[in-house]
């Protein structure tokens, strides 16, 4: 059997994430040796959830084939940890994805200079703009453009790239065959031909919530450097901010009215230091010029003109956005409390940072949104946030589509 589909196996487990499935690699050696495990060498992994446990000894690869059959159907490339076209950026970062499904134009990211654009669904009619023509002169200078594909921000950055002829990756929190939002059809295709798609997750993957802020660790990880273009004071664009910092990236925002709701988040970026104001595309690429002298060449800027008379094109023939319907899916809420399963916070704790371990107890008091957690837990914000998007990733927490964050298993104590 290949390498591959161990990897693939493994990858598919439920309730295996983050920290838990690096330490179960750690253990056994290799996704291999996972698989071969038995008995009462899983039984052995007590710190283990029990339904990931169950799921590990669910030794079946048809799951695996029918993932690498629709593969071959939509000429989607699956690469592993082990692979040497694999990121070596997200080598480095922690928490790296044991498997990417690529769609498109090979890029050989670790060559380029990657900078992610990112930014609130709601934007603006300045955010839409500014993210565009930052795209555009990004592209333009020779650095390569990584977003994702939600509506605002996001899409407004990828659209911005193509126009300027370039190439750009787009990281999607859902398997490559499925369209979100379902508008952005022509959006993917336009990607696919001229740039790569990228996920973590495989065909036929919803996009449900809980993967956006997950997939953010992928985005930052790829790229030297995040630009947030408009936030609001929380929102998944300064998750990726965070992730950013805490995986030494640059960070960078574009600053906005003082009274706008849609930049308090990137005004609040600067203020505090953690990030470079940046108003043009050379405020960035001019940090990286020396280091990529062949890739930053000097280049003839874009003329004013033709800059905005691409940008009226765009606003032009963009179709308008509007918000796309929650399918059952995304709305489906986590089971009952009382059907938790209970596990032992001794052996929790070696999975869980400190930051971690503060949010899974709160939660333990009840479900609460972001901001009550910070009051709750009197910790920033940005580690708030950050410890919720890897509780998520491992499994114990899930978010709700009222947007409160609650515990998936009981704790232990004794």
């Amino acid at each position: 059997m290949s390498h591959l589909k161990y990897w693939m196996w493994l990858s598919t487990r439920k309730g295996l994430a983050g920290v838990s499935m690096q330490r179960v690699l750690d253990h056994f050696g290799g996704p291999e040796q996972v698989y071969y495990a038995q008995g009462s060498e899983l039984d052995a992994l007590t710190w283990l959830q029990g339904h990931a446990r169950a799921s590990l000894r669910d030794k079946s690869m048809a799951g695996v084939d029918k993932i690498l059959d629709r593969c071959d159907q939509l000429d989607i490339r699956v690469m592993t940890r082990q692979d040497a076209a694999y990121p070596r950026r997200l080598e480095a970062i922690a928490q790296p994805p044991l498997v990417l499904y690529a769609k498109g134009r090979w890029v050989a990211l670790d060559d380029e200079v990657a900078i992610a654009m990112v930014g609130t669904r709601s934007c603006t009619p300045y955010g839409e703009r500014v993210a565009r023509k930052l795209a555009m002169e990004l592209t333009h200078g020779g650095a390569l453009v990584v977003s994702g594909m939600a509506q605002g921000i996001d899409a407004a950055s990828v659209r911005g790239a193509l126009m300027a002829g370039g190439s750009v990756v787009s990281v999607i929190a859902g398997g490559l065959d499925v369209i979100y939002p379902r508008f952005h059809r022509r959006l993917y295709e336009d990607v696919a031909a001229a740039g790569l798609l990228l996920s973590e997750y495989p065909p036929g993957t919803e996009h449900k919530a809980g993967h956006f802020p997950v997939r953010n660790r992928i985005l930052s990880g790829l790229s030297l450097g995040v630009v947030v273009v408009e936030s609001p004071r929380r929102g998944g664009a300064l998750i990726t901010a965070s992730h950013a910092l805490d995986q030494n990236r640059d960070v960078y925002a574009v600053p906005g009215a003082v009274d706008a709701p849609a930049s308090e988040g990137t005004n609040r970026l600067i203020q505090e230091g953690a990030a470079k104001l940046v108003t043009c595309g050379e405020d960035i690429l001019c940090e990286w010029r020396d280091r990529f002298p062949v890739k930053l060449g000097v280049q003839t800027p874009m003329d004013p003109q033709v800059v905005e008379e691409r940008l009226q094109s765009l606003e032009r023939t963009d179709p308008p956005e509007s918000p796309p319907k929650s399918s059952p899916a995304q709305e489906k809420e986590i089971d009952n409390q009382e059907s938790m399963e209970y596990i032992d916070w001794k052996e929790c704790q070696k999975n869980l940072t400190d930051d971690e371990q503060v949010m899974l107890l709160a939660l333990q008091e009840g479900a609460g949104g972001a901001d009550h957690l910070v009051e709750r837990t009197q910790r920033p914000a940005r580690r708030v946030l950050a410890a919720l998007t890897m509780l998520q990733l491992q499994g114990y927490v899930t978010q709700g589509k009222d947007k409160r964050f609650q515990a998936t298993v009981k704790l232990k104590m004794e």
